[in-house]
């Protein structure tokens, strides 16, 4: 919300009234004092955009040359692009958990997908953000708990429906228009080449399935109720916090002809899903049109992240269906691909635009990460957590005021869901060290910025620098370890599991 007093308004205030000597200590007072009431009132909206399966080199702002994303390159080029942005999780489970708490999802047994839930003793964003005033609306993909305990009802795996059951509404967002896990990008009811139950269209609000006749683009379907959100809340001068996350370009990857037909000499799987992947873009310069039109574009901080990279090998079969499509997802430069722990895994692209503070046009190569987002927000709304819980991420609230920032806390990793992956990692200023628990295999060392490739093993030449990257790592393992074992707050259920360590 724009502030009813501004900085702007001080100055000219104090410069009619500068002559009066007497007047000084006063002016002073009342300047001090409304510039605190104006900064009580300047609380930008937040919205979180997520794409699911975006590689690194899936978009024209980090150049792709052949899909069509004109919207999110302007806001790229208005705001910050981040370069060397981790998703932390290889997977999409994962990574939502670290949005959403600052911490590790191992910490509390979410490391793979349709395992356990949020737990209801995580403090999430939501839950920040209606403490300091906030409307919270989430539309979308969920994917960290069930919708419902009714396994007919539910996706992937319902013998563990009901214990997995664990919804938005009940984590503290007010407005929600929502699907357990991954539904079609087009035509979402339409169950032609699915596989059903898992990807059957059960969208839900506020625990109430929703019952329509869906079609067309699945994200233009959310991005309306995200939109109508935005716009309620403005309109009763409240600020709000959104969480908006994509369904595309993950499978199953179906895109409407219009799309496909703007890529007319690319074969049908990649028409799906290079327009899969335009269809998101053109949501995203919708919302951007629609907070200008409600006025309240300069007071809105939009964050834009894959929640990993891209599926599958990368070898598409030559007949098309949704569930292969993704395969022709590109990492960019990097090595391996989602579910993967190295660049290609979880190196993603990611954007930060808020016209009323960010300067256009800047990169960051700094590494950033999805468990920064809840301490931006804490910082943002000048929240302070309740006890002393691990928090692994970082506020970016320096970046975000375009001031200096370097990062100071190395950034955790851990999965064990591809053999061929290292299960733990962590990066630390300019380094990447990868160790696989399995005595048959050496541990890995990178330098992020001169080797993105990950191809030039330097463990063996620093050996003392792997050493102390190691004892780093070793030492989060086991902060972790007890945050899954014992909990870091009173009611911890574990759940879930934890990475095979061999230790």
């Amino acid at each position: 919300m724009k502030p009813l007093l501004t900085s702007s308004f001080f100055s000219q205030l104090l410069r009619v009234f500068a002559p009066s000597r007497s007047s000084l200590l006063s002016l002073s007072l009342l300047s001090f004092s409304l510039s605190l009431l104006a900064a009580g009132e300047n609380r930008p909206n937040i919205i979180f955009l997520m794409a699911d399966d975006l590689g690194f080199g899936d978009v024209g702002f980090n150049g792709n040359s052949l899909v069509q994303t004109p919207h999110l390159d302007r806001m790229a080029a208005d705001g910050i692009r981040f370069t060397r942005f981790h998703s932390v999780g290889p997977v999409c489970s994962p990574t939502r958990a670290c949005v959403q708490t600052g911490r590790h999802s191992m910490r509390f047994g979410m490391i793979g997908v349709n395992v356990g839930k949020l737990p209801n003793g995580e403090i999430n964003m939501a839950q920040i953000a209606k403490s300091k005033g906030y409307a919270t609306g989430h539309f979308g993909k969920w994917h960290l708990g069930t919708m419902t305990k009714d396994p007919e009802l539910s996706g992937p795996s319902p013998q563990t429906t009901a214990e997995r059951y664990g919804p938005p509404w009940e984590r503290h967002y007010d407005t929600t228009f929502t699907t357990e896990t991954n539904v079609a990008t087009w035509d979402p009811l339409n169950e032609t080449g699915l596989r059903i139950p898992k990807h059957r269209a059960h969208f839900w609000s506020n625990g109430v399935e929703v019952i329509e006749d869906f079609k067309g683009s699945t994200e233009k379907i959310i991005m309306e109720r995200a939109i109508d959100f935005a716009r309620d809340s403005a309109s009763s001068k409240q600020p709000f916090l959104a969480t908006i996350w994509f369904y595309g370009p993950h499978s199953p990857t179906r895109a409407g002809k219009e799309l496909r037909d703007l890529y007319p000499d690319q074969p049908l799987g990649r028409q799906h899903y290079l327009g899969s992947i335009t269809s998101i873009d053109r949501e995203v310069g919708r919302l951007r049109d629609a907070l200008s039109d409600i006025g309240i574009a300069e007071d809105t901080l939009i964050l834009f992240c894959s929640d990993n990279g891209p599926e599958g090998p990368g070898t598409p079969p030559s007949e098309y269906n949704p569930y292969h499509g993704v395969y022709y997802g590109e990492a960019g430069e990097f090595k391996g691909r989602k579910r993967y722990l190295y660049n290609g895994g979880v190196v993603v692209p990611a954007i930060a635009v808020w016209p009323g503070s960010i300067n256009p046009g800047q990169t960051i190569a700094e590494p950033t990460c999805t468990l920064d987002y809840l301490p931006t927000v804490s910082s943002l709304l000048g929240y302070e957590m309740p006890d002393e819980r691990p928090i692994d991420g970082l506020s970016l609230l320096p970046i975000l005021q375009n001031k200096p920032w370097k990062r100071d806390r190395f950034i955790p990793f851990a999965s064990q869901m591809q053999t061929l992956s290292p299960k733990a990692s962590i990066v630390h200023k300019n380094h990447k060290l990868l160790l696989w628990f399995d005595s048959t295999k050496e541990d890995e060392l990178y330098h992020i910025q001169d080797d993105p490739k990950e191809e030039r093993n330097l463990a063996r030449r620093k050996p003392e620098l792997a050493s102390e990257l190691k004892r780093e790592l070793l030492g989060w393992v086991k902060s972790a370890r007890h945050s899954y074992e014992k909990g870091d707050y009173p009611g911890y259920a574990k759940q879930g599991h934890f990475i095979n360590t061999n230790q």
